[in-house]
């Protein structure tokens, strides 16, 4: 409650009761058009010329270890399927006991988060870190990968199978 002070000869004042919000109501204001310029600003939509790396790419192993997550979750080894339980036997044998040998993973776009999550869990138990993960470049056109499993029935024209 705010008071007014009273002068001898001044009678007409009286007591005010009410709180003055249009201060906080201006305030509040200024502070949402500066929410509303800065909120735009802040997001990576921005369009950057990000420089070219003269950085060498590295050569490709003659013969990748590529393991595949198909889209009924079973996985392909090279161009066998193995069980969750043999992974780890069947990735020593063909890497030769290399846990340092980098493993791709190529897995069916319909394959739950979850799913890819369980293999790459699988693989780190059994001391496999090096893992890379093998999707398309988009160009615009209609791509298709090599693959070493046959595409199963009723695939996607133009996209990569594992």
């Amino acid at each position: 409650m705010t008071v007014a002070l009273r002068k001898a000869q001044d009678d007409d004042l009286a007591e005010i009761s009410e709180i003055n919000v249009t201060p906080f109501i201006d305030v509040i204001l200024v502070l949402l058009i500066i929410f509303m310029v800065a909120a735009p600003l802040s997001t990576v939509d921005i369009a950057v010329d990000l420089p070219i790396s003269t950085a060498e790419p590295k050569p490709r192993p003659d013969k990748p270890l590529y393991l595949t997550v198909r889209s009924d979750s079973a996985l392909v080894l090279g161009e066998a399927v193995v069980s969750r339980g043999q992974l780890q036997a069947a990735l020593d044998q063909l890497s030769g006991g290399d846990r340092e040998q980098r493993v791709f993973i190529r897995a069916d776009r319909s394959i739950a988060y979850g799913e890819l999550m369980t293999v790459m869990n699988l693989m780190r138990e059994a001391g496999y870190l090096k893992i890379a993960l093998v999707a398309l470049e988009d160009d615009g056109r209609a791509v298709t990968a090599p693959s070493a499993v046959p595409a199963p029935a009723g695939a996607e024209r133009g996209a990569a199978q594992p």
